[in-house]
C-alpha cells in the first residue's frame, strides 16, 4: 500500500530545521558520489509545459521523482516516492509547499557553507511567496538581526514586512531599490521572476553572500556579469542543470569573463572537498534551479513523519 500525502498534511509535518538537515545530508552523499540527480526534462505546449525531474538517494533508502505542469491555468506539483532497495512504491505526495520549503532549505544550506559566520543582515529582493522560506531559513543558519525587503510594488513589500516581522521576530525593513538592499545585506537573495538584472553588480560589498534563486531558463537572470565577475566562489545545485537553465552564466561564459570550470557543485561544499570560501572579503555566490535530489530527501521525511502521525490515505495501485 502507497501512501497519497496531501498538501494539509506535508504542512503539519514538515518544518524548516527538518529540511535542512535532509538536505545537507543530500548534499553530502551527492558530493561524495553516493547519490544521483537528474536535470528537468521540460515537455512544451502551447498553453504550457510538462516538467519532470529525477534522483536517487540511497542513504535514505529512496528513489524517485517530481513531475508538474506549468500553464496559464495554474501548476501542480507531485512527487513520487520509491524504497531505492526494491522500487516499492512508497508514497505520492503534493509537493507545493514542500517545494517552497525546499528551496528555502537548499539556500539555507548554501548559505551554512558559505556566508561568513558574523553575517547579521539579510536582504531580499523579491516578496513572493519563495522570499518566505528564504528568509526562515536564513534565521536558522545564521543569527540574523535584520532584513531589508525590496520589490516593485511598494503596498505588497510593506504587508511582506510586517507579516515576516511577526515570524521571524527581527525588524523587517522595506527599501527603496535593490541596490539599496544590496548595500545594506551580509547575505542577498533574489527571488523574482525577472528577466534583466535587478542591481548593480559594483554594489555588491565584500564579504557578502548572494542566494540566486529565482530563474531557471537561459533566457533569464537577475544579476549582472560583474556580479557574477567579482564571485570568488560559485556554487550551483547542479552543475549539470546549470548548463541547461542558468542565464545568470550564459553572458559572462560567452563574454570570456566566467569558465564552467569555476563553477562548483554545492555537494562538493557540502561535503568538504572544495572551501566555500578562502576568506571574509570573499563574495560567494550559490545558483539555486531546484534538483529533484532535494524533493526526494524532504519527500523522504515528510513520508516518515506522514506514517508516525498517521496521515495521509493510503491507497492500492
Amino acid at each position: 500500500m502507497a501512501l497519497l500525502v496531501h498538501e494539509a498534511d506535508v504542512e503539519k509535518v514538515l518544518d524548516m530545521p527538518s529540511a535542512l538537515r535532509a538536505i545537507e545530508r543530500a548534499f553530502v552523499e551527492l558530493g561524495h558520489g553516493r547519490a544521483t540527480n537528474q536535470p528537468r526534462i521540460r515537455i512544451h505546449q502551447k498553453h504550457g509545459a510538462l516538467n519532470v525531474m529525477s534522483a536517487a538517494l540511497p542513504a535514505m533508502g529512496v528513489v524517485g521523482f517530481k513531475a508538474y505542469t506549468w500553464y496559464t491555468t495554474g501548476s501542480k506539483f507531485i512527487v513520487h516516492l520509491y524504497r531505492s532497495e526494491t522500487g516499492e512504491l512508497l508514497a505520492i505526495i503534493e509537493a507545493d509547499r514542500m517545494g517552497q520549503i525546499r528551496t528555502g532549505a537548499a539556500s539555507g544550506v548554501a548559505t551554512k557553507f558559505m556566508a561568513r559566520d558574523d553575517s547579521k543582515v539579510a536582504g531580499v529582493i523579491g516578496t513572493g511567496y519563495q522570499a518566505e522560506s528564504q528568509l526562515l531559513a536564513m534565521c536558522h543558519v545564521r543569527k540574523i538581526d535584520r532584513v531589508m525587503a525590496y520589490s516593485r510594488g511598494s503596498e505588497k513589500c510593506k504587508a511582506f514586512c510586517r507579516k515576516m516581522e511577526g515570524q521571524l521576530k527581527i525588524e523587517v525593513r522595506p527599501m527603496n531599490s535593490g541596490t539599496a538592499v544590496v548595500e545594506a545585506s551580509d547575505i542577498v537573495i533574489t527571488a523574482t521572476s525577472a528577466g534583466e538584472p535587478l542591481f548593480d553588480g559594483d554594489a555588491v560589498e565584500p564579504g557578502a553572500h548572494l542566494n540566486i534563486i529565482g530563474g531557471n531558463a537561459l533566457i533569464r537572470s537577475e544579476i549582472d556579469s560583474t556580479t557574477v565577475q567579482r564571485a570568488q566562489r560559485i556554487a550551483a545545485d547542479s552543475v549539470a542543470q546549470a548548463h541547461l537553465e542558468a542565464g545568470e552564466f550564459l553572458e559572462p561564459i560567452e563574454r570570456g569573463l566566467l569558465a564552467w570550470e569555476k563553477i562548483v557543485e554545492l555537494g562538493s561544499v557540502v561535503a568538504g572537498l572544495v572551501k566555500g570560501r578562502e576568506s571574509a572579503e570573499d563574495i560567494t555566490l550559490f545558483k539555486s534551479m531546484g534538483i529533484a535530489l532535494e524533493d526526494i530527501a524532504v519527500g523522504a521525511v515528510v513520508y516518515e513523519r506522514a506514517l508516525q502521525e498517521h496521515l495521509g490515505e493510503k491507497i492500492q495501485i
